[in-house]
């Protein structure tokens, strides 16, 4: 299998098709973060990085054999704790570049797979431009289904599940729900969620010097209040953010996935990423695709 991945982040995308099984003979990855790149390299040397999505005209790649392309375009404009810009807003309309590649593509490969992501808070004015450039709606699936974090999610794709007359819609069924809660992700502490809300506080509370003085404590319960900071409650009647290895059970990821990152690197491509089980959900259906493309071919 050859694949594309856009907007690659911590590589999700290769762990989740390796998970499932499949063999990938070659996986471009877009990405522009230094330290994604690094873990990316970490986990999967073979990897072949193409640099900045908008220059993909200029990347080494003989479309005509693309399997599988990926995109989670950016989220920013599109996400309601965002300024609301859309999906023409200076990020979010990233996701044009992914369209114009997979039409590319299209014109070498008609029978490419194809899968896009982005969040749940998304106007339906802005779902409704993606699905008509994609020609299929989406999938909502929440992440809590399968980890400790609620994660609402757009998904579309054409993988396939079932024969269907028409492929309008994306066909990946409801993940059944594993019933994973937040105290069982955390390696010390207690909490009194059941689902985290976030994967760690994106402003400066996160890394306060000391954690434990009291101006960082009040700042971390007042975001743990609006769920926007997910904190453990130690013996000692203090609070604590999370550590990597619970940022990457919240994830679906193996504990020591992000170890040679930083926590504040770690939290901030945990946070931007897909979760895994739910990509493997997704990407288990691949199979089915493409023995039913042979069949119809």
């Amino acid at each position: 299998m050859i694949v594309v991945s856009l907007f690659n982040g911590m590589n999700t995308g290769r762990q989740a098709l390796e998970n499932c099984g499949f063999k990938v003979d070659k996986y471009y990855s877009s990405e522009i973060k230094p330290y994604a790149i690094e873990l990316t390299q970490h986990h999967f040397p073979d990897t072949i990085q193409v640099g900045d999505v908008t220059k993909w005209r200029y990347w080494d790649i003989d479309w005509s054999k693309v399997d599988l392309i990926l995109s989670g375009s950016p989220c920013q404009d599109l996400s309601g704790a965002g300024k609301r810009d859309g999906i023409n807003g200076n990020k979010s309309s990233l996701f044009f570049i992914f369209i114009e590649i997979l039409e590319h593509i299209k014109t070498l490969n008609p029978k490419v797979l194809f899968f896009q992501e982005n969040v749940g808070s998304a106007l339906k004015k802005d779902i409704g431009i993606m699905s008509r450039a994609l020609g299929v709606y989406p999938v909502r699936i929440n992440s809590e289904l399968l980890v400790a974090a609620s994660r609402d999610r757009y998904y579309w794709t054409n993988i396939k599940t079932k024969e269907t007359m028409f492929d309008i819609v994306t066909d990946i069924p409801m993940p059944k729900d594993k019933g994973i809660t937040f105290q069982s992700v955390l390696t010390s502490g207690t909490t009194n969620r059941n689902k985290s809300t976030a994967i760690m506080e994106r402003y400066h509370g996160s890394f306060f010097k000391d954690e434990n003085a009291d101006n960082a404590q009040k700042y971390l319960l007042s975001r743990d209040e609006i769920g926007m900071c997910p904190i453990a409650l130690e013996p000692n009647g203090k609070v604590r953010t999370l550590n990597k290895t619970e940022m990457c059970r919240l994830q679906g990821f193996p504990d020591n996935y992000c170890d040679i990152l930083s926590r504040k690197d770690a939290a901030s491509l945990l946070g931007d990423g897909w979760t895994l089980p739910v990509i493997e959900h997704i990407f288990k259906h691949i199979a089915y695709t493409q023995e039913r493309g042979k069949i119809l071919s």
